[in-house]
């Protein structure tokens, strides 16, 4: 059941209901069995025997009323240990005109009239298995602190220009470390505000001697005998764990930049979030150094989209269910302090960091609860090591970064520890801060590194670098061709694949699992072959998916991309979640393109899956630009030389077409080759068409050379055609398609149909077209991408009958004849969502509608069913070919 399903049944119940079964109703509007309802209100699911109340374990509490106390009823319901102890998912009270609901797992309340519901309907999703996800918010601490690091960096380098890497990389060590400082004097590491107050009084206002005083306390912060040091140094604790052993440049300052300093102190940084060293990170290294590395830096709410479902939910359920049972919550102690945690290009350590906190959230949660139950009080520590904490980075100072990022997590949950305790663990001297490399990824056995047995268990997490295949550098190609085994397929496969296959081979038949954030690319086009294929090869399957979601962050220069994350495991019985934008469902599995189904591919082929005619790429020129012209270059010939008119043709690529700017083009037959030579202009092009082609490293380009007059590869045919753009903006509804006459040359920019079919055109034109393009044609950077081979050849669709064939030539011609209603517009502008006219989109609407008949009389009621029923039909229609060539 879906979404538009569910609304439309609120609101038919609302229609007409009866007071006596409205609960059980409404329970039945969500997807509850019916069986399971018909024992709840018989009584034997009911655990009251009170008139006119429902309980139902882990579902509802339910009661109507004719008091006019309903909000104090609620709160004591919320309050009432008999009902709660049951866990009911949600509580709600109604007298029929106001009705007031809480969701007991996320605390949302609804107070609303009672026929307000059905606007309201959302709100018991969950019922539907369609969770509401919960995500934290970014800390607008951590957004003020990273643009202050970013404002001082960029004032030191004025005064301090920095000439080599070395030379960036000591300024950005000088950077973590003042960092580290402003933390220290907040967090009770220093004495409070000590490192802010001794800047405002140990140093000149002009900041001349700023970075003199500076050097001297990294020595102190690591010397244990300070002796021989003043006094107000001496306040200063001993560091050590590396943090300031090493010597470094400590830039010149100004009296603007020793403000900027004193200014970022004064920030409350115990509230910062240890992750903030990815922002700072990211907000003060070179733009192109990020660029080349494949950086994003990654929100808190984003990693949590991916830690819940990886193992944290699981984590938190085993709590829930082990919370009335002392050793029940002993073993769970035991299985989270011997979880590791892996990431494979971990930068400056976000995932790490957060992973670590809410695993320590988690442990206070069952220590706390096993005093309430056990009767032998004793005195705990944190068991959770920083040990189990495993990660990978190539850049150095990133790496470094990662280590004291979570050394700093480790104190600020050592802070929340005491809190609740009344004790934690020490926090100086500093230890070391996890198990954190330096090197490439792809070239170190991941093995080594975080070693595993069988039973141990390991999750792998992160956000690996993507970068497309065509903006790969050698080293990194040859990365993907190691771990593709030299298969060609790595040639044109996204540098992601590494981290995801050599994570399937790291997981497989071990207790371990993985997920990461990736672009979308990998589920979409010729990669998902390339890349799936590898994976389900190891008996691993998708655990749980988010699709296509775009985010943004606070970081300076917003990565900003479209991604998905995928979780993958080793076969297994425990439920498969697929999460679309703020809701998610229990699905029987999830295939590569990330759609409830079975597992396929959809892969390139020059024979078309259904009765269609041919499709082709159009005509390519290869003619250094010498056979094409502009209309204005062509009428200058035509003034001058009249007899060459039959020489030129009007040109249409996707740009022109689009545009509604068609250029011209020379279109030389043989048997008019003495015309052309006589036209010194149209004979200076043909040469010079020659010597570019073979002047080309191209060895088919320079055979090309011996019809110097035509374009290289002609499939020109002299009838109409339909041209379909082999690129599209993602912001358009429709795909733009179009009928041109026979006089027109279409070139390979665009595909072609040679054949000005109604009912194709409709086809083509259809948004459940455009759903099955977007999903197994890929992008190019954000534009939809189309070619013949993989979307339309591909492209299932029924045998149908001579009616539904006529209704969708019929609405087809109806779209055709409103384009020419608005001649000044131009398909650009016509399909342009905010520009489309109305009328347009309505004759697309009812197109999109015969179409959809075409397949089922029972109308589609979302795109994922959609595709659903498009991936279904694709399987049985290649099944059906693959036993006739069988047979």
């Amino acid at each position: 059941m879906n979404i538009a399903q569910i609304e439309e049944n609120v609101q038919n119940l609302l229609k007409n209901y009866s007071e006596d079964t409205f609960i059980f109703n409404l329970l039945e509007v969500y997807g509850k069995p019916k069986s399971s309802i018909a024992r709840l209100q018989n009584g034997n699911y009911n655990l009251l025997n009170k008139q006119d109340e429902i309980l139902w374990k882990k579902v509802v509490y339910f009661t109507s009323t004719k008091s006019e106390n309903l909000h104090s009823q609620i709160d004591e319901a919320r309050k009432n240990k008999a009902i709660i102890s049951h866990q009911p998912r949600f509580l709600i009270i109604t007298d029929y005109k106001t009705f007031l609901a809480v969701d007991t797992k996320t605390d949302d309340t609804l107070d609303i009239a009672f026929s307000e519901l059905g606007k309201n309907f959302d709100f018991f999703l969950p019922w539907a298995g369609m969770e509401k996800a919960q995500h934290k918010n970014e800390n607008p601490a951590d957004v003020k602190a990273a643009e202050k690091m970013a404002k001082l960096y960029d004032e030191i380098l004025k005064d301090n220009p920095v000439k080599t890497t070395e030379e960036l990389h000591q300024l950005n060590v000088f950077l973590s470390r003042l960092l580290f400082c402003f933390f220290a004097e907040d967090t009770e590491i220093f004495p409070k505000a000590s490192f802010t107050h001794s800047i405002s009084s140990h140093t000149q206002r002009d900041g001349s001697d700023l970075n003199t005083y500076l050097h001297k306390l990294f020595e102190v912060l690591n010397t244990p005998n300070r002796s021989k040091y003043p006094e107000f140094l001496k306040v200063f604790p001993y560091v050590n764990g590396g943090l300031f052993t090493e010597a470094i440049y400590v830039p010149e300052f100004s009296h603007r930049s020793r403000a900027m300093i004193i200014e970022a102190g004064e920030l409350d940084w115990s509230g910062i979030n240890p992750d903030i060293f990815g922002s700072m990170f990211q907000a003060v290294v070179h733009v192109d150094q990020r660029a080349e590395m494949g950086m994003h830096y990654t929100s808190v709410p984003n990693i949590m989209k991916v830690i819940e479902p990886l193992f944290l939910n699981e984590l938190y359920e085993e709590f829930d269910k082990a919370s009335e049972s002392e050793s029940k919550l002993e073993a769970l102690l035991l299985r989270i302090e011997k979880i590791r945690i892996f990431d494979p290009a971990c930068g400056s350590g976000n995932f790490l960091i957060i992973a670590y906190k809410e695993i320590r959230n988690l442990e206070m949660l069952i220590l706390q609860r096993i005093n309430q139950i056990s009767k032998n009080k004793t005195l705990r520590f944190s068991n959770i090591s920083l040990s189990n904490f495993y990660g990978i980075e190539l850049d150095d100072f990133a790496h470094e970064v990662a280590i004291l990022s979570l050394w700093l997590a480790e104190h600020q949950m050592n802070v929340k520890f005491k809190s609740v305790f009344g004790n934690s663990n020490p926090s100086l001297p500093l230890k070391k801060g996890g198990n954190i490399f330096c090197g490439n990824s792809i070239n170190l056995d991941w093995t080594l590194i975080c070693p595993q047995e069988i039973n141990d268990e390991t999750v792998i997490l992160g956000n690996p670098p993507y970068i497309g295949a065509r903006n790969q550098s050698s080293e990194q190609k040859l990365d993907l061709a190691t771990v593709f085994n030299g298969h060609e397929d790595y040639k044109n496969s996204d540098y992601v694949c590494c981290w995801f296959l050599k994570a399937a081979t790291y997981i497989a038949n071990k207790n371990s699992k993985f997920a990461f954030v990736s672009t979308n690319s990998i589920c979409q086009g010729e990669q998902v072959a390339y890349l799936w294929s590898r994976i389900f090869a190891l008996d691993l399957e998708i655990d749980f998916a988010h699709t296509s979601f775009k985010w943004t962050n606070h970081a300076k220069n917003n990565a900003g991309v479209t991604c998905v994350i995928v979780g993958i495991r080793n076969h297994s019985t425990n439920p498969k979640i697929l999460f679309r934008e703020n809701t998610y469902k229990v699905v029987r599995n999830i295939n590569p393109y990330l759609i409830e189904g079975e597992n396929i591919y959809v892969k390139r082929t020059s024979s078309i899956v259904s009765d269609f005619p041919g499709m082709v790429i159009g005509c390519m020129a290869r003619d250094g630009g010498n056979l094409i012209l502009s209309p204005e270059e062509m009428d200058d010939l035509l003034k001058a030389w009249p007899e060459s008119k039959n020489l030129f043709k009007t040109l249409y690529g996707t740009q022109e077409f689009i545009s509604g700017v068609p250029r011209k083009c020379l279109w030389i037959e043989d048997s008019d080759i003495s015309l052309a030579n006589s036209i010194p202009p149209i004979k200076a092009r043909i040469e010079n068409c020659y010597k570019f082609r073979m002047a080309s490293k191209a060895k088919t380009t320079r055979v090309y050379a011996k019809i110097p007059h035509k374009f290289a590869q002609r499939v020109q045919k002299n009838v109409g055609a339909i041209i379909v753009p082999a690129t599209s903006s993602e912001r358009r509804e429709y795909i733009p398609i179009g009928y041109l006459g026979n006089d027109v040359v279409i070139t390979n920019s665009a595909n072609v149909i040679y054949e000005q079919n109604p009912v194709i055109f409709g086809i083509v034109s259809s948004k459940l077209h455009i759903l099955w393009v977007k999903s197994v044609g890929g992008q190019l950077e954000t534009r939809i991408r189309y070619s013949a081979e993989i979307c339309y050849n591909t492209f299932p669709f029924p045998e149908v009958d001579a009616k539904n064939k006529s209704e969708v030539a019929s609405r087809s011609m109806n779209v055709i004849q409103i384009r020419e209603k608005f001649p000044e517009m131009s398909i650009e502008h016509l399909y342009d969502p905010d520009n489309m006219p109305e009328e347009l989109f309505k004759a697309h609407q009812q197109l999109d509608i015969a179409v959809e008949q075409c397949y089922r009389s029972k109308p589609f009621t979302s795109d994922e069913e959609r595709l659903e029923y498009l991936f279904k039909l694709y399987e049985e229609m290649t099944n059906k070919e693959k036993s006739k060539a069988n047979a």
